[in-house]
């Protein structure tokens, strides 16, 4: 019995003596043949990780694996038959699994392609650390600052009013099929925003209070609503888009609006066609960001159909950006896991920009501004309103109708 507390005392008090004596080496079989120069750098470990690995781990701190990546064995060097009990092969267990871990495995499979070789991926860890923490911090951090700002905005200038009297004549802001193609690319979007809190969220802030049960019926009705409803928004930003962009190209008149701060700050009224500078910027965040995170939305809808990361990484290395950064190139072998990691993550940050741009519209387009929900509520306008803040717009609308009304009955235009 003393003998085996000795042995067992022996055995467990080396690798703790090795790792706090640097002059203390483990036995040469225990570095990998193929190992790395960093493996070989760790002469008090092995090349395995170290206390310092752990601790900084620990503390959240970034660890760089590369000294153990390239640490999987080399089949290679298996020994010949030895005894009845086979070979000595040239990977351990652990070089194994560090092999399947990093993808550096030789795995062939019968059926489910590509997929089914995937056992593990080594990047989900980094992506849900990613996910449930700089992820949703910023991301929450923006909308609650976005809100604040907006409180103290109101707080300061107040309702931009119309001066003097409305005068009860109307003018067509915009039309019923218009009107249409808005609200249902505003609703959908806000379906689509608030489902996806719910899904980013439901396991960090609904789950411990209200239940799994409850968090898990949510999920389930709010990926269901998410998945069916970006159809209609994609739809929707089409049909806004070829019904608007002409009268979203930026000209000279927008550098009046641009030197005038819009009317939002002081008390002057700045000229603007039907969309002034600050609509234009609205509407084309909306076309970019939205098809944007349609493009991500999709490639989430159908991750081995639609894979676009490799690509778009691919793209951005020829061009040079990762070397204007700093950084190295970008990888361009993704598994089908990883495509659907780095899809999620710029399809959740897309849309938390979308939706700090969307406050500010709504904003302003409700508490913000005076008569300013009319031209999407009924579409009619008071003329007071249009003359104080589309007056180049209103001028074209009025001529165009003295123009229709002394045309003679029954007249065609002219080609």
């Amino acid at each position: 019995m003393r003998a085996l507390l000795c042995l067992l005392f022996f055995t467990l008090a080396a690798p703790l003596a090795a790792q706090d004596n640097p002059n203390v080496r483990l036995p040469e079989t225990a570095v990998s043949p193929i190992a790395s120069e960093k493996v070989q750098a760790r002469p008090s470990t092995g090349g395995g990780q170290t206390l310092e690995d752990i601790l900084a781990r620990q503390r959240g701190e970034p660890v760089d694996d590369a000294f153990r990546q390239g640490a999987t064995g080399d089949p290679d060097s298996a020994a010949g038959m030895a005894s009845q009990l086979g070979t000595l092969g040239g990977s351990s267990d652990s070089e194994v699994w560090r092999a399947l871990r990093y993808g550096s495995a030789d795995i062939t499979v019968s059926s489910g392609g590509e997929v089914a070789s995937v056992l593990m991926q080594d990047g989900g860890m980094s992506w849900l650390e990613f996910r449930k923490g700089p992820l949703v911090q910023w991301g929450m951090t923006a909308l609650g600052v976005t809100l604040a700002f907006l409180a103290l905005f109101f707080l300061a200038r107040g309702r931009i009013r119309v001066d003097g009297e409305m005068t009860g004549e109307t003018v067509t802001r915009f039309k019923a099929f218009e009107r249409a193609a808005h609200w249902l690319l505003a609703g959908s979007f806000i379906l689509l925003g608030i489902t996806g809190l719910l899904v980013l969220l439901g396991r960090l802030y609904i789950a411990p209070y209200l239940g799994r049960e409850v968090n898990a019926t949510l999920l389930v009705g709010s990926k269901w609503i998410h998945n069916n409803v970006s159809w209609a928004f994609m739809v929707a930003l089409v049909v806004v888009f070829f019904l608007w962009v002409w009268h979203n190209i930026p000209n000279r008149t927008d550098l009046v609006w641009i030197r005038q701060a819009g009317g939002i700050v002081g008390s002057k009224h700045p000229p603007a066609k039907k969309f002034n500078f600050g609509q234009k910027i609205i509407f084309w965040s909306v076309i970019v960001l939205g098809a944007s995170v349609s493009a991500s939305g999709l490639s989430l809808l159908f991750p081995f159909e639609l894979p676009m990361f490799a690509k778009t990484f691919a793209i951005l290395n020829d061009i040079g950006v990762p070397s204007w950064l700093g950084l190295a190139p970008f990888p361009v072998q993704l598994a089908p896991h990883e495509e659907m990691q780095y899809a999620q993550l710029w399809h959740a940050i897309v849309a938390f920009v979308m939706m700090c741009i969307i406050l500010a519209h709504i904003y302003i387009g409700t508490l913000g501004m005076e008569g300013a929900y009319d031209a999407m509520g009924s579409g009619e306008v008071d003329v007071a309103w249009a003359k104080q803040h589309h007056s180049i717009w209103l001028e074209e609308v009025q001529a165009k109708e003295a123009e229709q009304a002394q045309a003679p009955k029954g007249a065609t235009p002219a080609e």
